[in-house]
């Protein structure tokens, strides 16, 4: 039976030979603590390989968001990214700032905007969504393609499951 260790706060990183102490076995039972502490080590490694470009994890999800479905009105973007409408807009001033979204009125209702990736922004989201999934590569280095496949079908399910009995 292997031993799951934690580093101890204070001790350094695993690179640096940090002094290793045992999690609660009553902890590690629980996939949601598991889970958590997975998810934390994946974002450190996704928010570094997006920081690399100069963007915020916000700002890439906005991107994403409109390659993934094309020009959207802000109130849909923000419900599909699940963020405030009220942040979004910060974001969103952000990357246009940049060049990398515009903003334009719907033309089947001039009342609301949509907002829509620029050619900069389409090619830049391309680029850094490699650069995320190679992120993902390396900290999901010890699972095999297939166990990583799996992985990803299984949390999709709770989600959708989770999102379906909102």
């Amino acid at each position: 039976m292997s031993e799951h260790l934690v580093r101890g706060r204070g001790t350094g990183s695993p690179a640096t030979g940090a002094t290793p102490v045992p999690r609660p076995p009553g902890l590690l039972a629980l996939p949601s603590y598991l889970a958590s502490h997975v998810a934390r080590l994946g974002h450190e490694a996704l928010v570094d390989a997006v920081g690399r470009h100069g963007l915020r994890l916000p700002h890439f999800a906005t991107l994403t968001a409109l390659a993934d479905f094309g020009p959207l009105p802000q109130h849909v973007m923000a419900d599909r990214l699940g963020f405030q409408r009220s942040h979004l807009g910060g974001y969103l001033d952000a990357v246009e700032e940049r060049g990398l979204v515009r903003r334009e009125r719907d033309r089947a209702d001039r009342r609301r905007q949509l907002v829509a990736l620029t050619e900069e922004g389409a090619d830049l989201q391309r680029r850094v969504r490699l650069v995320a999934e190679a992120s993902q590569d390396v900290f999901l280095a010890v699972l095999a393609p297939d166990e990583r496949e799996t992985l990803t079908t299984l949390l999709r399910r709770v989600l959708d499951a989770s999102e379906q009995s909102s």
